[in-house]
C-alpha cells in the first residue's frame, strides 16, 4: 500500500477507535489542505527529517510525508500504535514511531541535527515542550526550525510587543534569539472535538542572540521582573542580586514594569549578570 491507497483519517479512527483523549489533550484535525498547509510552513521539506509530537492517527504525519520528509513521530497514546504502524508501511522507510512520552525522549539524539520541529502539540504539554527547545544553553540549537500549533493566546504570547497585555516571559524567551510569527490561525470547528478556543500555527527559526547571555540568567531574571509584572522593577527585582543594576545600565528605569522592558534589555542585563 501507498500513500495515496491509504483510507481516509475519519476511518482509520473509528476502525481502531481513536476517539480524543481530552486527558492526553488531543483534538484531532482531518481536513487535508490544512494539513498541507502546516507542512509547508517551514519550507521546503523533501529530503529533511523532521520531528513530531503527538501524531494521533497520523494526519499531519501523512502531509508531511506528502511534503517529501522523513519523520520522526514520539506517541504515548498506545491506542493510536497501529494505525501509526500501518502509515510507516506505506511511508516507504521514512516513518519511525516512537511509544513513549515526548517529555521523556532526547529529540535531538533521535531526529538529528538540523532537524525541523512541526507537530499540532497536546495542549497539556505544548508550553512545557517549547520552553525546553528554546532554553537551551548551547546556540544555535539541534533544531533548524519550530512549527507549532497551540491555543492561540500562548501564540499571541510568543510574538507579543512590549506593552501589549499579552508580553511576558514567553516573549522574552522566544524573541530574544528567535524570529517568531504567527504563520495562520485556525478555528475551533477545524478540529475534531472542536477545542472552546482558537488554535494558531506559529514559526520560529533561530537566528543570533540579542546578547551573550545564559538562558538560566534570562529565565531567572524574567521570573523575577514577570513574577510581579503589576510592580516597578525596584520592588520585582530586590531578590535577585545585581539585576536592577544591570537593567539601570541598560537604560531601564527602576520605575518601569517588566511589560514595557523590550526584550534587547531583557537580554543585555542577563548578559552583564553573567
Amino acid at each position: 500500500m501507498s500513500l495515496a491507497d491509504l483510507p481516509p483519517l475519519r476511518e482509520v479512527i473509528a476502525r481502531h477507535g481513536l476517539n480524543a483523549k481530552k486527558s492526553l489533550g488531543q483534538n484531532f484535525l482531518f481536513d487535508g489542505n490544512l494539513l498541507d498547509r502546516i507542512a509547508r510552513v517551514p519550507g521546503p521539506l523533501a529530503g529533511q527529517t523532521v520531528y513530531e509530537v503527538g501524531p494521533g492517527p497520523g494526519g499531519l504525519t501523512r502531509a508531511l510525508l506528502r511534503a517529501g520528509a522523513s519523520v520522526v513521530a514520539v506517541e504515548r497514546d498506545d491506542r493510536a500504535l497501529p494505525a501509526l504502524a500501518e502509515l510507516a508501511e506505506a511511508a516507504d522507510g521514512r516513518l519511525r514511531v516512537i511509544a513513549g512520552d515526548a517529555m521523556a525522549v532526547d529529540a535531538a539524539a533521535e531526529a538529528g541535527r538540523g532537524a525541523h520541529i512541526v507537530a499540532n502539540l497536546p495542549y497539556n504539554i505544548g508550553t512545557a515542550l517549547l520552553t525546553g527547545w528554546l532554553d537551551t544553553e548551547a546556540w544555535p540549537p539541534w533544531w533548524a526550525s519550530l512549527t507549532l500549533m497551540f491555543q492561540k493566546e500562548v501564540a499571541e504570547r510568543l510574538v507579543a510587543a512590549p506593552g501589549s497585555h499579552a508580553y511576558g516571559r514567553l516573549s522574552v524567551l522566544a524573541q530574544w534569539r528567535t524570529t517568531a510569527k504567527i504563520a495562520f490561525t485556525l478555528p475551533p470547528r477545524a478540529f475534531v472535538p472542536p477545542p472552546k478556543i482558537d488554535s494558531a500555527v506559529v514559526h520560529l527559526v533561530p537566528r543570533a542572540p540579542m546578547a551573550d547571555a545564559s538562558a538560566a540568567r534570562l529565565a531567572a531574571l524574567t521570573a523575577a521582573a514577570f513574577g510581579q509584572r503589576r510592580k516597578m522593577l525596584r520592588a520585582s527585582l530586590k531578590g535577585l542580586p545585581g539585576a536592577l543594576e544591570a537593567m539601570v545600565a541598560e537604560g531601564i528605569s527602576p520605575e518601569a514594569r517588566a511589560e514595557t522592558v523590550p526584550v534587547a534589555a531583557f537580554a543585555g542585563a542577563a548578559a552583564r549578570l553573567g
